[in-house]
């Protein structure tokens, strides 16, 4: 990418996909061939409306399945992003990145289990973990998926479910808040289908991300389930705005974010999460 940190890559939008209601997935070709993004799962970058502004969203495709493309999955939910919900493949936008650290994946690897807890657009950064370690799938323990979202038409990465549950020594939990006529799948909070299927927390790990209502109520019952602070690992990136330790938006406690995460262990934030 460019050695300014500030300044955005030229990217045209070379494909633009629902995901969700309200929740589109914008796949980046950069116009320069040198600007293409080296990451890691976990990583963050910016994506701009040209003339609008700029927000910070999860790189939501394994480097290894973007084919040189930056992949963000995009919420409407304010002046930029309802900017770039009415661009059109072809368009051109702004991505500045990748920023941040990354998932431990080279310390997931071996026989211990991964238990990955999605809630609705938060399952975007989580799917490169995912993608990660079914291209892996040898090096990599029991994988453990719990996708959840308020109703059906929130779920996000739904025509992939089928490839994510048939991998070998995978198991799929897919649920909902509230379902609607069509539904067939379960119904309920995930922390209700965590607390039903009850992974044991020996030689586990687990993973989450999604709004802050549920990760809070996520980590109450990984702790019930007795799965010790540093056995849990999250990543927070509600906060965001400058991505480089400017602005103070993201300063939690004595960390930031941007600068220092946006992926932590639970020991390492527990102090000041209420405040997130």
């Amino acid at each position: 990418m460019n050695d300014n940190p500030f300044l955005p890559a030229l990217a045209r939008l070379a494909e633009i996909r629902d995901l969700a209601t309200g929740i589109k997935l914008f796949r980046c070709e950069f116009i320069d061939k040198g600007a293409e993004l080296h990451y890691r799962p976990g990583q963050f970058g910016f994506l701009s409306a040209i003339g609008v502004g700029e927000s910070p969203f999860g790189l939501a495709v394994s480097a290894a399945r973007s084919g040189g493309l930056a992949e963000f999955a995009v919420q409407r939910i304010g002046t930029v992003t309802d900017a770039l919900h009415e661009l059109q493949p072809g368009d051109l936008v702004g991505v500045r990145g990748p920023m941040g650290n990354c998932f431990p994946m080279d310390q997931l690897k071996g026989d211990r289990r991964i238990i990955i807890l999605g809630g609705g657009i938060g399952l975007a950064p989580l799917r490169p973990v995912i993608q990660e370690i079914l291209d892996h799938r040898d090096e990599y323990g029991p994988l453990e998926l719990f996708c959840a979202a308020r109703s059906p038409e929130l779920l996000v990465f739904r025509e992939e479910f089928a490839e994510w549950g048939a991998a070998p020594r995978t198991t799929m939990h897919v649920t909902v808040d509230k379902g609607n006529e069509g539904w067939t799948g379960q119904v309920g909070l995930i922390t209700q289908v965590l607390a039903q299927v009850a992974p044991s927390p020996g030689n586990a790990v687990a993973i989450t991300c999604g709004p802050p209502i549920m990760i809070k109520f996520v980590l109450k019952e990984l702790d019930r389930l007795g799965f010790a602070p540093e056995q849990v690992i999250m990543t927070l990136e509600s906060k965001m705005k400058c991505g480089l330790g400017k602005c103070g938006r993201c300063n939690v406690g004595d960390q930031y974010i941007c600068q220092d995460g946006p992926v932590f262990r639970y020991d390492q934030v527990r102090e000041f999460l209420e405040a997130f």
